[in-house]
């Protein structure tokens, strides 16, 4: 049943990405202009207005904002028994192709971690991260985590790799089996924070409890300072990151993976 799941997830989110879908309608849209066939306006404008709305208006950042403001990062605790990072910051392919560890626009989840491993020295670290491919790479998220860190003098028995997991879901769950976290324990969780809303809500879901949010990879300025700097493709890509992320809130929402549709600190 969980690979039908991930397999769907997969094959719908293939066809129904913002970006691509929008590139579908304005080109299905012109084509049936070209055919007289003058109802095209309609996917064309749709498909068009998309790129426009990006370009020309904040959507990106007003798509973000709720995402990354939800959770806010608050003060360390004085005690912190663990930290989980999640996956989604390497990229595997490129890793086994160059045989160096390749990061990507979410790469302070990785550095964080290092930061947090020497502020909190008796702390163990753990990453939780397989692959999200269909078709996986030989090599695991874990696996370019363990190099990483290696490189940066992050090991030991207190370091822990998750290397099965495939989505977030999984991400609580089999990490929450492998490390057993006891009762009264506090844990930091570190991920992007547009990613923080859904994440907190799987880990909840599952049972754990002391996880206080950590956000980092924050992708926009409050107050509309810096909302038109980065470039269209840039742009399109958060907001289209955004529209991922509500789509998987109320995704795992109905799965009952998620323990509310829009998880709020407690």
């Amino acid at each position: 049943m969980q690979d039908a799941l991930f397999l769907a997830s997969k094959l719908f989110w293939m066809f129904a990405r913002p970006n691509t879908f929008a590139l579908f309608l304005a080109v299905l849209g012109v084509a049936l202009l070209v055919g007289r066939r003058r109802w095209g306006a309609w996917p064309a404008l749709l498909g068009l207005g998309w790129y426009a709305a990006v370009l020309l208006t904040p959507l990106a950042a007003w798509l973000t904002l709720p995402l990354e403001d939800r959770f806010p990062r608050a003060e360390a605790p004085a005690r912190v028994d663990g930290v989980v990072i999640l996956g989604g910051a390497v990229e595997t392919g490129l890793t086994e192709g160059r045989g160096i560890p390749s990061l990507n626009g979410a790469a302070e989840r990785m550095t964080e971690a290092v930061a947090l491993a020497r502020r909190f020295p008796e702390a163990r670290i753990v990453f939780t991260g397989g692959t999200g491919k269909v078709n996986p790479d030989e090599v695991t998220e874990a696996e370019v985590a363990r190099r990483l860190w290696s490189s940066l003098g992050l090991e030991g028995q207190r370091v822990v790799f998750e290397e099965a997991s495939r989505n977030t879901w999984e991400n609580a769950t089999l990490t929450r089996a492998q490390v057993q976290p006891r009762p009264g324990e506090t844990w930091l969780l570190v991920t992007s924070a547009s990613h923080m809303p859904r994440s907190v809500g799987c880990f909840r879901a599952a049972g754990w409890q002391g996880m206080v949010p950590w956000p980092v990879n924050y992708s926009t300025e409050p107050g509309g300072r810096g909302w038109f700097d980065s470039p269209l493709s840039q742009r399109l890509g958060q907001a289209e990151w955004a529209v991922r992320e509500y789509v998987g809130l109320v995704a795992y929402r109905l799965l009952g993976r998620t323990d509310a549709l829009f998880p709020r600190p407690l």
